[in-house]
């Protein structure tokens, strides 16, 4: 297995933009990059664009998708940015496929990169980023600055807060 973090993106609010014009959010591009770089990563990490799309559109096939890399991938620890409306939908899928050597985080925002320091986004990735370097093996959500396991929590969407089932 590699020392390399795999990273894949799939979209969500985490990668939205305003249109300050008809004041829609679309996708253009990930933000990750220049996250990484402002958050002064020294990781080895390879970041790959799975889909640009928001969770409520993601379809049984996009998730097929997210799988298929999660398999693929020589890395045994892997960190995917996604909406947070059905990411608890996708990490079951990862961890009804039973990749028992590899660590999987999912992380969100629930305010898109692009409103600058109002974004919870940066501190969501570097709290994934810790959380995928150190936990065991398993399908996690992280999400402020907590970890769950995959099937140990819900969005609560009254407060806009990941919390525990359990």
């Amino acid at each position: 297995m590699s020392d390399k973090i795999q990273v894949f993106v799939t979209g969500g609010t985490f990668d939205k933009e305003y249109d300050f014009i008809t004041g829609e959010l679309f996708f253009k591009n990930t933000h990750l990059n220049e996250m990484f770089e402002q958050g002064r990563s020294i990781l080895n990490l390879d970041i790959k664009t799975l889909m640009m799309v928001d969770s409520l559109q993601m379809t049984i096939d996009d998730r097929q998708i997210v799988l298929h890399n999660c398999t693929r991938s020589n890395s045994n620890k892997i960190l995917i940015t996604h909406g947070t409306d059905k990411m608890v939908e996708t990490a079951s899928v990862l961890a009804n496929a039973k990749l028992t050597d590899k660590t999987i985080v999912l992380t969100g925002a629930m305010i898109p990169i692009a409103f600058g320091t109002s974004s919870d986004g940066f501190f969501n990735l570097g709290s994934a980023l810790a959380f995928v370097q150190s936990l065991s093996p398993g399908v996690y959500i992280a999400m402020n600055g907590r970890y769950f396991n995959w099937n140990e929590v819900k969005k609560n969407l009254k407060t806009g807060y990941f919390e525990s089932l359990i």
